[in-house]
């Protein structure tokens, strides 16, 4: 009777565990990995294996010297390190891969209690990171033939010149500047598709993310090609269905869950059109996230006969 738990109604059995669900987002990555190998060559596998070990490895280290039981069982500071590499250039310095790998899983991870209750995405979280700390390294893009070239925001931008589209053909390929998971659009759909069918998301952010994004855009400049680019560029798809959507940094409610699409994308695209930085998907994450508790508060369903808090 000692071991009994009591908890309150419903009571639902199910086999799934937070290491089914991130082997699922691993599984659903696998496309993006795939062709990021294909298009920037084996270095972009180096990367992403350097962030992943050291995204394992800090967390079993840190978790040993505070006398912590070990989580790296659960998967989830893997998905954190193959995360934080698609958000970074094929050509970064492996040393600062690994530290940023370190600051996702330490700092913004471990110090706040472990999953589940960090405030903020600890991919996103580090990527902003090292864009002030590196911001040379973290912002020199190459395409196939190792190259430098400007990301397509950055030609959409007028920045540095200007430049050349690619097609909307390169653009859904992933052959393109920019960083080394998020270039292919097919592989990052497919991916976000799997979540969908495999339950793993809702369709609310990433739809909520991406039409507001594209309708942003399309009243801002009145074109349909330019808005296509803006949702095809950068980090937006990525975002939308792997980070947009993380549980603990984001509202568990539908209506929650589509106000926060729909804030992310504002945000997006005031940054990208108005701001300094041709992207902006990472600091609207990062915004959101810090409202998340707000907007999950705001549009909780009120119990049969409950009243108001």
């Amino acid at each position: 009777m000692n071991n009994m738990k009591v908890s309150v109604s419903p009571h639902i059995k199910d086999k799934t565990s937070t290491a089914t669900i991130m082997r699922d987002v691993l599984i659903a990555l696998g496309p993006a990995l795939i062709a990021s190998v294909i298009i920037f060559g084996a270095r972009a596998l180096l990367v992403t294996a350097v962030c992943v070990a050291f995204a394992v490895g800090g967390e079993w280290v840190f978790e040993k010297i505070v006398k912590k039981p070990s989580t790296i069982g659960d998967l989830s500071a893997a998905v954190t390190g193959v995360l934080l590499a698609f958000n970074l250039p094929v050509g970064i310095p492996l040393w600062q891969a690994a530290l940023g790998s370190l600051i996702a899983i330490i700092i913004v991870k471990q110090l706040f209690g472990g999953l589940g209750q960090n405030f903020a995405n600890p991919a996103i979280t580090a990527r902003i990171i090292m864009l002030l700390a590196f911001s040379s390294t973290m912002t020199t893009w190459v395409i196939p033939d190792a190259v430098s070239t400007a990301t397509p925001l950055v030609i959409l931008k007028g920045a540095e010149g200007g430049g050349t589209l690619p097609t909307i053909a390169n653009m859904f390929l992933g052959v393109r500047g920019g960083c080394l998971g998020e270039t292919s659009a097919v592989a990052l759909l497919i991916g976000g598709a799997y979540l969908l069918i495999r339950r793993v998301i809702s369709w609310h952010t990433p739809v909520a993310f991406i039409g507001t994004v594209f309708l942003f855009t399309l009243l801002v400049k009145g074109n349909v090609d330019y808005s296509v680019y803006q949702v095809l560029s950068g980090g937006l798809l990525i975002g939308a269905f792997f980070m947009a959507t993380d549980y603990s940094t984001t509202p568990n409610t539908d209506w929650g869950r589509i106000v926060f699409g729909i804030g992310c994308g504002l945000i997006t695209v005031l940054i990208r059109v108005w701001g300094n930085y041709p992207e902006g998907v990472s600091f609207s994450i990062l915004l959101m996230n810090i409202l998340t508790p707000y907007i999950s508060k705001a549009t909780r369903k009120k119990p049969l006969g409950g009243v108001k808090a």
